[in-house]
């Protein structure tokens, strides 16, 4: 697997375990948020009912001011928005939470100021890093102990106040602490598949590597020999001025070892993951066809060129390589076109030869021997890809046409 590859899979899946771990989070948020609402409901509904009552002169409207900035602040915090916010913001977000507690508790000490004020050391020590969120709430709980101390509350009571902040700030960072553990295991697990996946392509290019090393030495070297072989026998017969048709069959003998010598090195270059064609380079195959075997063929495009998967392009490429093949071996002389068609959902190939009536004959042995496989091999890397492939006689030659999803 090429590198660039490799690298764009290792993204997608933590990318991808990033995503599960934030949604995660959000779904837990959504848990607790009941809680908050149930909190916030409380701790306004008991200010209101206590002593001193919520005013616009004097202690009551500072207590009305106080307990507004405090459930402004509150329902702020509960809310996915301010979650992407920086860190400034949210110091600040809490700090003022927890101000507007302490404030409540100044004001009147017999209401919800001890429930508000361990709301907002739950929030500083859950929503911060660890050294903000320990200092913030310190600061709030060391705010409520001084109210509290200023108002005359007993001792005992305010004990229990930093004993309820105390523990309401070691379960925050507890949660915490287990929502980022779960965190780090989703990107382990990526991590570990990660490794899996590489161990398992380090094995497969192993393999690709001792099977491109096999057809070399084995494949590759046997079509070489059998080149030179038949080249002395043309030789031999020309010396010996035997008939047209033993010639003809030594030429056609050659022709094919050398197809199947090319063939075989471009699957070794495949196997060892050097590139392989793409549809971008039909007019290059084309032109050797037109060099080496006179073949009259023409590349027509329609619509507008798109990329292509990998293995879609490569499969439109070896299409037109073997049908190319196929009239220069059966149909020689015919005039092909080859259009090449981008539609809005599929991409489609056709190759199609016409006025080659001496190629008829030959037309029968398609579907059985020599070229009939080559198509049955395309058909395969067509249907791979996710497309199909039809071929057959036309009124003026032979069509082959292959389509690929986009």
């Amino acid at each position: 697997m090429p590198r660039a590859l490799s690298l764009t899979t290792e993204s997608i899946r933590k990318e991808q375990a990033r995503q599960h771990a934030e949604a995660t989070r959000l779904r837990q948020r959504g848990l607790l948020q009941p809680i908050g609402g149930a909190l916030i409901v409380i701790v306004a509904v008991t200010t209101a009912t206590s002593r001193p009552s919520l005013g616009l002169h004097g202690t009551g409207a500072g207590l009305s001011a106080a307990l507004a900035v405090y459930l402004v602040g509150a329902v702020m915090w509960m809310s996915d928005r301010f979650i992407s916010r920086g860190l400034v913001a949210q110091i600040v977000l809490t700090l003022t939470i927890g101000a507007a507690a302490v404030a409540i508790a100044a004001l009147q000490p017999h209401g919800a100021s001890d429930l508000a004020a361990a709301a907002a050391v739950w929030m500083a020590v859950a929503r911060l890093p660890l050294r903000p969120g320990i200092g913030l709430a310190a600061l709030v709980t060391g705010g409520l102990v001084v109210a509290d101390d200023l108002n005359g509350v007993a001792t005992g009571s305010i004990l229990s106040t930093v004993l309820l902040c105390a523990l309401l700030g070691l379960t925050s960072h507890f949660v915490k602490q287990s929502r980022e553990s779960q965190d780090r295991t989703e990107m382990l697990l990526a991590e570990l598949h990660e490794a899996r996946e590489g161990l398992a392509v380090a094995a497969a290019n192993e393999e690709r590597s001792r099977i491109a090393r096999e057809l070399h030495d084995v494949l590759a070297h046997a079509l070489s020999g059998a080149a030179i072989q038949l080249q002395g026998a043309k030789l031999l017969a020309e010396r010996q001025e035997a008939e047209p048709r033993l010639r003809g069959a030594i030429d056609r003998a050659s022709e094919l070892v050398r197809e199947g010598l090319g063939d075989a090195r471009r699957a070794v270059g495949a196997l060892r993951g050097e590139r392989l064609p793409t549809v971008q380079e039909l007019g290059q195959l084309l032109e050797s066809f037109r060099n080496d075997m006179d073949l009259d063929a023409t590349l027509q495009v329609e619509g507008s060129a798109r990329p292509l998967s990998a293995e879609a392009s490569l499969a439109l490429y070896r299409g037109a390589q073997e049908a190319l093949t196929n009239v220069a071996r059966y149909a020689p002389g015919a005039s092909t076109s080859v259009i090449l068609r981008y539609d809005a959902e599929r991409t489609i190939l056709t190759v199609e030869d016409r006025d080659a009536p001496q190629a008829q004959s030959g037309r029968a042995g398609l579907t059985g021997v020599g070229g009939g496989r080559g198509l049955d091999g395309i058909r395969e890397r067509v249907e791979r890809a996710g497309g199909h492939m039809r071929a057959g006689r036309t009124d003026e030659g032979w069509r082959v046409e292959l389509e690929v999803p986009v």
